[in-house]
């Protein structure tokens, strides 16, 4: 069975906004090889959306710098999964998930593999609540932002963790990442 991994970037007041949060060579470096231990990626349809008008070659607004395109052209590689009930298809090596979300994704687990990622903030919401993330990564930034979306906002139970790892870089920021505790 092979895993689902959480991985977000978050200010120290919980904001995920990506415009919120700083970019440097060394967490793009961080972010590009935790997508190349993925088998697939998992995102709903608004993280789907950012990230191919962001990542995708034919629909990049400017050029990327140099120290960019690692990530850019692993995530554009990269197979993956869209949660959504509005979108009628989806292209960029990616295939609409439908019907139950819990039975969908316990179906992606049980495929053999090194594990899927998952991205986003409402779909991850869903899946806590489901107990079906088995490690979340949160990458804290040291900037209160004071605004923008929050992390589980919602989240009916406590999801409680245990420290797995840990990894400090030189921009401050601080990697941070637990299993769920059983």
């Amino acid at each position: 069975m092979r895993p689902l991994r959480y991985s977000i970037n978050v200010t120290v007041d919980g904001c995920c906004d990506h415009r919120a949060i700083p970019a440097d060579e060394e967490l793009h470096r961080h972010a590009e090889g935790i997508l190349a231990q993925a088998d697939a990626l998992l995102f709903g349809r608004v993280i789907y959306e950012m990230m191919e008008s962001a990542w995708r070659p034919s629909k990049r607004a400017a050029e990327l710098p140099e120290w960019m395109e690692p990530f850019g052209r692993t995530i554009d590689a990269a197979r993956k999964y869209v949660v959504s009930s509005t979108l009628d298809q989806v292209d960029w090596n990616a295939e609409l998930v439908r019907g139950n979300l819990q039975h969908a994704v316990e179906q992606l687990k049980q495929e053999p593999g090194n594990g899927l990622l998952l991205g986003g903030v409402q779909l991850p919401l869903a899946l806590a609540e489901l107990d079906l993330i088995d490690e979340y990564e949160f990458i804290v930034h040291p900037r209160v932002a004071g605004h923008g979306p929050t992390l589980f906002a919602g989240l009916a139970n406590y999801v409680d963790l245990k420290l797995v790892d840990r990894q400090d870089f030189a921009s401050g920021a601080v990697a941070l990442r637990y299993e769920p505790r059983q």
